[in-house]
């Protein structure tokens, strides 16, 4: 088993503050990516620099000596005054945008396109607000532009197998280092422990894809939770039920370099192909049974 040398940024319970103004569709039209280096935690990321439609509340208090103070703007966008100093939200100049210190802050976007960094990408994409253009540009991935192979049938079969066990593993670690972080509510606390303190729990490591897939049918009530969890990180703009492009973000931009099926995954997952992954059709992509369903367990 290949391991990822990337970085582990969990969402570990804490509710995004931000609103959405429109919503974005989750199939992208770039291809897949050479095979990547897994292992036996997910990669997921803040959404700040990889939300394409999160607008934060405009609070109505403003300094009368810099009313852009407290008038907050979508990626992409700035605040600046008006002849009678009223803020508003205007189109960000990318040559404002900071240089990127390495290639880790390039981003690629659906147009196949190596942005210097989120930054450039969201004021170029602002500059584009209204056409067609910019209603298809998103962003894709972490990382420049280059070539993603073809999943197969038989890859995508095996991605879930993977991903059910990262996420396994994700909540037991947060639930190790969860000291004083809150990095837990005391309810999820609860039911982690009950898998943490379980003698027959698949230790983190590199397992085979057959030890996965037998673990998963011994230890069933294992996962269930888990592959709730993470769509309640998810599902925060707003908490209904279904995720977005935009909410699946921060899950799927670093994984693309990485996992060349995690496109083709996703796209799989949205059954009835209407642009959003109810809690219903992402528990059926990780195989969790109709009847264990349950909405109370992504809170």
């Amino acid at each position: 088993m290949r391991v990822w040398i990337v970085f582990l940024l969990c969402l570990a319970g804490q509710a995004f503050t931000a609103s959405i103004t429109e919503e974005e569709p989750i199939i992208d039209d770039v291809g897949e990516e050479a095979q990547p280096e897994v292992g036996v935690n997910p990669v997921q990321v803040e959404t700040g620099d990889f939300d394409e439609a999160i607008d934060v509340e405009e609070e109505e208090e403003v300094t009368a000596e810099n009313p852009c103070l407290n008038h907050h703007c979508k990626k992409g966008k700035v605040c600046e005054v008006d002849e009678e100093n009223t803020p508003m939200c205007v189109c960000q100049d990318p040559t404002t945008c900071s240089s990127a210190v390495g290639e880790f802050e390039h981003v690629c976007a659906t147009d196949n396109t190596t942005y210097d960094s989120s930054c450039h990408f969201f004021a170029y994409k602002c500059s584009l607000e209204g056409t067609k253009k910019g209603h298809k540009l998103h962003l894709d991935y972490i990382g420049p532009c280059k070539f993603i192979e073809a999943c197969m049938d038989a890859e995508l079969n095996e991605f879930p197998l993977r991903m059910r066990d990262w996420l396994k593993n994700v909540l037991v670690t947060l639930y190790e280092r969860d000291e004083e972080n809150n990095l837990l509510t005391e309810k999820q606390k609860l039911r982690v422990r009950k898998i943490y303190e379980n003698e027959k729990r698949l230790q983190a490591g590199e397992h085979s894809l057959d030890l996965l897939a037998h673990d998963f049918d011994k230890n069933y009530n294992m996962y269930i939770f888990p592959v709730h969890w993470q769509f309640g990180q998810l599902d925060q703009h707003p908490v209904d039920g279904f995720l977005s492009h935009t909410e699946l973000a921060p899950l799927r931009a670093p994984l693309i370099p990485m996992e060349h099926c995690t496109t083709r995954f996703f796209e799989q997952c949205d059954a009835d192909n209407d642009k959003y992954i109810a809690l219903e059709e992402w528990a059926n992509c990780f195989s969790i049974k109709e009847q264990d369903v349950d909405k109370d367990l992504v809170i």
